[in-house]
């Protein structure tokens, strides 16, 4: 019998380790990325008040195409810098959700750096 490892459990310790050290305050919020095979979510979170400031993901009405794709990841990174910057938010700490950067979740940062957001 073959053991495989729970990656899901993996990722949730990941993503709680870094929880551990980083947080996001009204002054600089934390820009938070879930990422699920078929769709990709943002929120930029202020942990202090508790409360999401902006979000975006693939399954709002709007969005066109298929949502678990880096073209997907690249049109809600741009997509949460220009509500954030709606907000008034320009610096945020990005928290990669456990997920190594890479693929899916560096396309969504880097969108989010082009489109105005500082991290």
């Amino acid at each position: 019998m073959v053991n495989r490892p729970n990656t899901a459990a993996q990722r949730r310790k990941r993503h709680a380790r870094v929880r551990g050290k980083i947080s996001g305050t009204s002054e600089r919020p934390r820009l938070c990325v879930f990422r699920s095979e078929n769709n990709i979510y943002a929120q930029i979170i202020d942990d202090v008040a508790g409360s999401t400031l902006a979000s975006a993901s693939s399954v709002e009405k709007g969005f066109e195409g298929n949502g678990g794709n880096i073209e997907a990841a690249k049109t809600i990174g741009r997509t949460i810098a220009e509500r954030a910057l709606a907000k008034g938010i320009e610096e945020v700490v990005f928290d990669r959700g456990g997920y190594i950067y890479h693929g899916r979740v560096q396309a969504l940062a880097e969108a989010a750096r082009e489109g105005g957001l500082k991290f």
